[in-house]
């Protein structure tokens, strides 16, 4: 256990990424621990003020987010400060993302619909960093055997060309493939040779003349979405809580 961590994360320098990996998640959710307490009025937390206005976290995120960067980028992937400024970086990131929805639309929709887009950034990324440090090929190790060469030539053709698998598939409006695709391999394959969603740049450039095709996109699509998006709005809800009901809107009476 030993050998292996020291070859495969400390040689390449690895362990600062996951460092910060682990204090994104667990920032992230003990953020979300608290903000629930908070919605709930239970627990000794509350919203912070100053002056009357409402202080998002993702304010200290930023601060953080910002010293943890600079410090990563001025110190050695090897020494104590790269250590702590991943640490850093990694919780600025995690108070950050948890209000993605909030930079991204403006506005404070932490518990509406809108707001579970946060909770999907998070997870996705976390994914996506937790899949670089368990890669095959661990870039940077030294005194590699001709046999392991010769699988890191392979590894780089292989991210080469599900890269571009990957942009087909985002092309055809399947992102959370292409973007798993450019780190596993075959990933991005079915997502390239699959039929595009019916909204995409894809389906727009080469379904415009084939009815047939777009008709079989937009049914597959439609199952698509009904199959899964029970089971990932479920997901959603036990790791960042049940947005608030949509207000009912009453019509209006002349």
């Amino acid at each position: 256990m030993g050998h292996w961590w020291e070859r495969n994360i400390v040689e390449p320098g690895k362990l600062p990424l996951l460092l910060a990996l682990t204090a994104f998640v667990v920032t992230f959710l003990v953020t979300r621990v608290i903000v629930r307490l908070i919605r709930a009025g239970k627990g000794p937390f509350g919203n912070v003020k100053a002056g009357g206005l409402h202080i998002h976290h993702v304010v200290p995120g930023v601060v953080l987010t910002v010293v943890g960067g600079f410090g990563a980028v001025a110190s050695d992937r090897h020494g104590a400060a790269a250590a702590v400024s991943a640490v850093v970086f990694g919780m600025g990131t995690g108070l950050v993302l948890d209000e993605f929805a909030l930079i991204l639309h403006l506005d404070d929709v932490y518990w509406t619909e809108e707001g579970r887009k946060s909770v999907e950034v998070v997870v996705l990324t976390a994914a996506l960093v937790g899949l670089l440090l368990a890669g095959f090929a661990p870039f940077g190790v030294n005194d590699l055997s001709p046999e392991e060469l010769q699988d890191r030539g392979t590894v780089i053709a292989n991210i080469a060309g599900n890269f571009l698998l990957s942009l087909i598939a985002l092309s055809k409006g399947k992102t959370r493939v292409a973007i798993f695709g450019v780190i596993v391999p075959l990933v991005a394959l079915v997502g390239a040779v699959r039929l595009a969603r019916p909204d995409s740049p894809w389906a727009r450039r080469f379904y415009g003349r084939r009815p047939r095709a777009r008709a079989r996109a937009t049914l597959r699509a439609y199952h698509h979405d009904r199959r899964w998006a029970g089971p990932r709005r479920a997901l959603q809800d036990w790791i960042g809580g049940k947005p608030d009901p949509r207000p009912v809107r009453l019509p209006d009476r002349h």
